[in-house]
């Protein structure tokens, strides 16, 4: 064991000092064990500062892991940029704080490392492999990744939405995390929700040994999980942590925060989970691209796709929630960035909300396949006028593929069940501008909340496909990645509308 971590040791020092460019997968951590996790080393064509990124110390923050594997894409032009995206691998898979199965006095890998006046040792396995990996890499900065469950300016108990800085370094810090600071707030609206600075982070925390014990410049930023989603919570660290790298001369002005995957995948998928998404869409649709191998999946918002993420991906997925909040959330300049991706040979999937988004009969929509939705106002006798897209809460209905949608989803020939949730009832819009779309899955049987309503979901297309420019469109109006045993079809779509 000695001879491997000697030999471990070299090999980590070549990595980080050699001459190489671009991103070195430099191993692993913990190798076969639990604790196994990947770290990477980001090399600038020149000499200059050493940056130590970590995410994922805590295992219920997953916007900080998130945001470190986005980064260890960036290309730096100098320095060296070591990334460690997922430090508690067995936590953030099970969405809890700890280690798992680790005594109490272990249990916080955030509070594994040598603690001030005592020996410059860490506990538990992985704690002691990530304080070897500090140690090696010798930063000029730390930068740990967190999230609290409230913003502080509201809820002074929680560290949300702050910027910390280890003992006793907060001095040398502070105009850096004041340039961070403004450029993140700078797309925070509401001032009581803006990144503050605070001071001091706990004893055992890995910035405050990094300070302590490598004189290194420690910072912790920390995100708010509250009404936030995962995709702004990660942009938030990436805009923090890309002005310090600007301040530091370690990237350029024009730099972007989301770049090009480097790793070589077969697919490349985005999911849409800012306003107007629901937040058990994108979490089913997380489950659906695990069983899809080779592939990659981020969840972006409308900034992401103002910036141009789109271009980083084959397919985007705008799942269930309200079509017309997607729209107003993405603006027009942002719907002309989707219609613009697909347009130029993009795949668009559109579920139940996303598949309204895709419509082409209203003001708010994309107007990329065409077909219209049963949206009318009826009088509702002893009710009033009510539109007649609302069917009620969620219920079940049978769905028959078409062969055309049987050679893309494999599934059966009978009907069969699969969730609906108001998902949008289509009939050909006649646009000359557009492809007619095709049936793929037809519905069955039907819901209704009016009387008026009778009748007019039965045998009427439930998925839709059409193209747009270059692109596929595929519309699904019910939640078949809501059910487990749905999953499959849903991943041969996401395949299909991928082109493989």
């Amino acid at each position: 064991m000695a001879r491997l971590q000697q030999l471990l040791s070299i090999a980590l020092f070549l990595l980080l000092s050699g001459s190489s460019k671009g991103t070195l997968v430099s191993g692993l951590l913990a190798e076969g064990t639990k604790w196994e996790t990947p770290y990477y080393v980001i090399k600038g064509p020149k000499p200059g500062p050493t940056v130590f990124l970590t995410g994922g110390l805590h295992g219920n923050e997953p916007a900080g892991a998130l945001a470190a594997e986005q980064i260890r894409h960036w290309a730096i032009l100098m320095g060296r940029l070591v990334v460690l995206p997922r430090a508690n691998q067995p936590g953030l898979k099970a969405e809890t704080r700890h280690l798992p199965e680790l005594p109490r006095e272990h249990a916080d890998l955030n509070r594994n490392f040598p603690r001030t006046d005592a020996e410059n040792e860490a506990s538990s396995l992985i704690g002691r492999e990530i304080w070897r990996l500090a140690q090696e890499a010798k930063p000029d900065w730390v930068i740990d990744l967190h999230e609290g469950y409230h913003f502080h300016q509201i809820q002074s108990k929680s560290v949300g939405s702050t910027v910390l800085a280890s003992r006793p370094w907060d001095q040398r810090t502070r105009p850096f995390v004041s340039r961070m600071l403004a450029a993140v707030n700078a797309t925070v609206e509401d001032p009581r929700k803006h990144f503050v600075p605070l001071r001091g982070t706990a004893n055992g925390s890995l910035t405050r040994a990094a300070a302590e014990r490598l004189g290194a410049n420690s910072l912790i930023l920390e995100t708010t999980t509250r009404e936030q989603p995962l995709s702004l919570r990660a942009r938030q660290h990436r805009v923090m942590v890309r002005a310090l790298l600007k301040e530091i001369g370690i990237l350029g002005e024009g730099a972007p925060t989301l770049t090009q995957p480097r790793d070589r995948v077969s697919l490349r998928v985005a999911i849409y989970d800012g306003g107007g998404a629901g937040t058990s869409g994108p979490r089913n649709l997380q489950k659906v691209m695990k069983t899809i191998p080779r592939s990659l999946t981020w969840p972006i918002g409308p900034s992401d796709i103002l910036e141009g993420a789109l271009a980083h991906f084959d397919v985007v997925i705008f799942p269930g929630g309200s079509g017309s909040k997607q729209a107003a959330a993405l603006g027009i300049e942002g719907r002309n960035k989707v219609r613009e991706f697909v347009e130029r040979g993009g795949g668009f999937i559109g579920i139940c909300a996303g598949a309204y988004l895709a419509a082409a009969n209203y003001s708010w929509s994309l107007k990329i396949c065409n077909y219209n939705t049963f949206c009318e106002i009826r009088e509702i006798p002893g009710v009033g006028r009510k539109s007649m897209w609302y069917r009620g809460p969620s219920s079940a209905v049978t769905m028959q593929l078409t062969p055309s949608g049987r050679e893309i989803f494999g599934h059966g020939v009978e009907p069969f069940w699969v969730g609906y949730h108001n998902g949008p009832i289509v009939s050909p819009a006649g646009v000359p501008d557009l492809h007619d779309y095709e049936v793929l899955a037809w519905f069955r049987s039907e819901v209704f909340r009016y009387e008026t309503q009778k009748g007019t979901m039965v045998n009427t297309p439930a998925i839709v496909s059409g193209k747009f420019g270059k692109g596929r469109v595929l519309s699904i109006s019910p939640h078949p990645e809501s059910s487990q045993k749905l999953r499959p079809l849903v991943a041969r779509a996401i395949r299909w509308v991928g082109g493989l």
